[in-house]
C-alpha cells in the first residue's frame, strides 16, 4: 500500500488513539497558544492531531480562549498598543502652575508662608499667550518683555505672605534650560518677613541649591547663625523650621528657607554640608 492509501484507511479507532496521545502531551494554561507551538515542534508528524486535541479541550473549558496571531503561518490582525499623545498644556502646567509650599508659621498672631510656583514651558504662541494671561491674574510678571518670549521657557517665582497683607514675589526667573546647580553652588535672596520697606530687616532667606547639598546656614549681622538641614524621608512639618526641600517642576535643585532671629538682618548663606 502507498503512503496515501494508509492514511486513507486509518479508521476512526486510530484517529481517536492518536488524539489521546496527543492530548496527553498537550500543557493547559496561559497562554494556550503555547502548548500547541511547542507540542509541534516535539512531534512534527502530528503536529495536527495536537491542534485537533487541544481545541476540543478548549471547547470544553469554561471562559478559554485561543489567539491564533502568534501561531507560524498564521497572519492574523494585531492591536498594536498606541503611543501616547503629546501631553497637553494642562498636564505640562502652562496655566497653572506646580506650587510648592516650602515654609509657614506664625508671628505676633499673623502667619506667614513661603512658597514656589514653577511655570511649564509653552510650545507655542497660542499657549505663550494663555499663559501670560494667567500669570497677570496672579499679579506676576515673568522676566520677558512679551508674551511670546515664554515659548519653549520655563518660569519660576518664589514668594511669600504674611498676614492679610500682598504677597512678595522673593526671587523668580524665566529660562530656556535651567541650569542644575552642584557641588556648594548657592543663589538666595533676602527679604523683610512682616513689611516691604527698605529700612526693614531682612530675616527671611529664600534660595535654592543643588540636589547633594544636605546642609546650608545661613548668618546673621548680629553673629548669630541659622542651620537648614535637608528634608528627611518624612516630610517636616511645615512650621517655620529651616529646612531644604524639593520643588515639583523645578529640575536645577532644590529649595531652602532660613528665618533669623527678629532684631537683626542677613549677612551671607553657604552650603556647609
Amino acid at each position: 500500500m502507498s503512503a496515501d492509501q494508509e492514511k486513507h484507511d486509518m479508521t476512526h479507532a486510530d484517529i481517536a488513539l492518536l488524539l489521546a496521545d496527543a492530548a496527553d502531551e498537550v500543557e493547559i494554561g496561559i497562554p494556550p497558544v503555547q502548548a500547541v507551538i511547542r507540542g509541534g515542534r516535539r512531534r512534527k508528524a502530528r503536529r495536527w492531531a495536537v491542534a485537533a486535541a487541544t481545541a476540543l479541550v478548549l471547547a470544553g473549558s469554561t471562559g478559554a480562549t485561543l489567539a491564533f496571531g502568534g501561531l507560524p503561518g498564521e497572519r492574523a490582525g494585531r492591536t498594536t498598543p498606541m503611543a501616547p499623545g503629546p501631553a497637553s498644556a494642562e498636564e505640562r502646567h502652562v496655566y497653572h502652575p506646580q506650587q510648592t509650599e516650602l515654609a509657614r508659621g506664625t508671628e505676633h498672631g499673623k502667619e506667614w508662608q513661603v512658597w514656589v510656583q514653577v511655570w511649564g514651558a509653552p510650545r507655542d504662541r497660542k499657549e505663550a499667550d494663555g499663559q501670560f494671561d494667567a500669570m497677570k491674574r496672579m499679579g506676576l510678571g515673568p522676566s520677558v518683555d512679551k508674551a511670546a518670549d515664554l515659548v519653549g521657557k520655563t518660569s519660576y517665582f518664589s514668594m511669600r505672605s504674611y498676614g492679610d497683607g500682598l504677597s512678595l514675589v522673593v526671587m523668580f526667573d524665566t529660562h530656556k534650560r535651567i541650569d542644575r546647580l552642584s557641588g556648594t553652588d548657592l543663589q538666595s535672596a533676602a527679604v523683610s518677613l512682616d513689611e516691604v520697606s527698605p529700612t526693614a530687616p531682612e530675616r527671611l532667606v529664600v534660595g535654592h541649591v543643588a540636589k547633594t547639598a544636605r546642609e546650608v546656614t545661613c548668618r546673621w549681622k548680629d553673629g548669630r547663625s541659622t542651620v537648614a538641614p535637608l528634608e528627611g524621608p518624612a516630610p517636616a512639618a511645615h512650621d517655620g523650621t529651616s529646612l531644604i526641600r524639593p520643588v515639583a517642576g523645578y529640575p536645577g535643585g532644590n529649595w531652602f528657607v532660613c528665618l533669623g532671629p527678629e532684631g537683626t538682618s542677613f549677612k551671607d548663606a553657604e552650603v556647609t554640608k
